[in-house]
């Protein structure tokens, strides 16, 4: 099969894109280069440009008329940023989304996974979230896929596409063939930021240490970027079992089903690393969660999914990428792209 992955040239979309090479498929990149790196894309075929360029999106559809499955994942993602420049997210993430699936649609591009995420949700009393969870986004940036989530939706029941969204909780870790990896110099996540505080030498700081969880600290469901890479290639190789005429669209919760708080996080990298940074607390961020983890029951009964790979194991990916990215300069040059 041939897959289209915009942002494909960041984190989670160059993953994606490795583990669909492994399973035998053709990957095609689109990616702006606004986050991402030039060099995780150039490994395949690789357009550089908008998504919501529609000489463009006519231009690949042309060119490359084996196109079976297309994975959406260029955003922006950064939830303070968010709350900074909430039109900016809409239009990046919602605006620009709505252009990309008119052209795509209009070249007969109707099979879409999409990039979503589990802080659409309400917080849960017991901190567990299945996919009929209420929703109750708490920042712009969750704002943003709920709103294509219901984008998708009209567009399947209209009969126009069909749709897959995958809401994933917490990527940590990297390509364990360190083939890709957390591609920006400043991590906003807990895990990056915690191995540039031990890099460094400095505090690492916990923002909020007051949430209704056991220890105070945000809870989350920490889960390895590979599993979840692994997870969009079943949907891609299983897309017409998941969703077909009867159902043109489904929602998936990616995680472990565990929650690991932050604290516990920096407990888990002492035990890999035999050290962990100083802890400092700051208050709350805008738009932060106390966390949830999810129900992977669906995933698990439709694609024979779970995750496999453990906390441990993403804290040793981080730390094995983040020494190969220095060692390439990868943070100096920042050919950066994508998202």
């Amino acid at each position: 099969m041939t897959v289209l992955i915009t942002g494909g040239a960041g984190f989670i979309g160059s993953t994606i894109a490795s583990a669909c090479v492994d399973r035998g498929h053709d990957v095609i990149v689109l990616d702006d280069l606004s986050t991402g790196v030039a060099a995780f894309a150039e490994r395949h075929r690789f357009y550089r440009g908008d998504i919501a360029d529609a000489a463009l999106i006519d231009r690949i559809a042309r060119e490359n008329p084996d196109i079976d499955v297309v994975v959406h994942c260029a955003a922006k993602i950064v939830v303070p940023d968010s709350v900074a420049d909430p039109l900016g997210y809409f239009d990046c993430n919602v605006a620009r989304t709505v252009s990309l699936l008119t052209s795509l649609t209009r070249n007969g591009l109707d099979r879409v996974v999409f990039s979503s995420s589990a802080a659409i949700y309400e917080t849960p009393i017991d901190g567990v979230v299945h996919e009929g969870s209420p929703l109750a986004p708490l920042s712009p940036y969750a704002d943003t896929k709920a709103v294509v989530e219901r984008v998708l939706e009209a567009g399947a029941t209209a009969g126009g596409l069909r749709a897959v969204a995958l809401r994933y909780f917490n990527p940590i870790g990297a390509d364990p063939a360190l083939r890709t990896g957390l591609q920006l110099p400043t991590p906003s996540h807990a895990l990056g930021r915690l191995v540039s505080a031990w890099q460094a030498g400095s505090p690492f700081t916990v923002t909020g240490l007051d949430w209704p969880t056991r220890d105070g600290s945000g809870v989350r469901d920490y889960v390895h970027v590979w599993d979840l890479a692994e997870a969009h290639a079943l949907v891609v190789d299983r897309f017409d079992e998941v969703v077909d005429a009867s159902r043109p669209f489904r929602a998936l919760n990616l995680g472990t089903g565990r929650g690991t708080t932050v604290l516990e996080l920096v407990e888990a990298f002492a035990r890999v690393v035999g050290d962990a940074p100083r802890v400092e607390v700051a208050g709350r961020r805008v738009g932060d969660t106390a966390g949830a983890f999810a129900d992977v029951s669906a995933a698990r009964d439709l694609l024979g999914w779970e995750a496999r790979l453990t906390v441990d194991d993403g804290i040793a990916d981080a730390l094995r990428w983040a020494d190969a990215a220095r060692a390439s300069g990868l943070h100096d040059t920042t050919a950066v792209a994508s998202v």
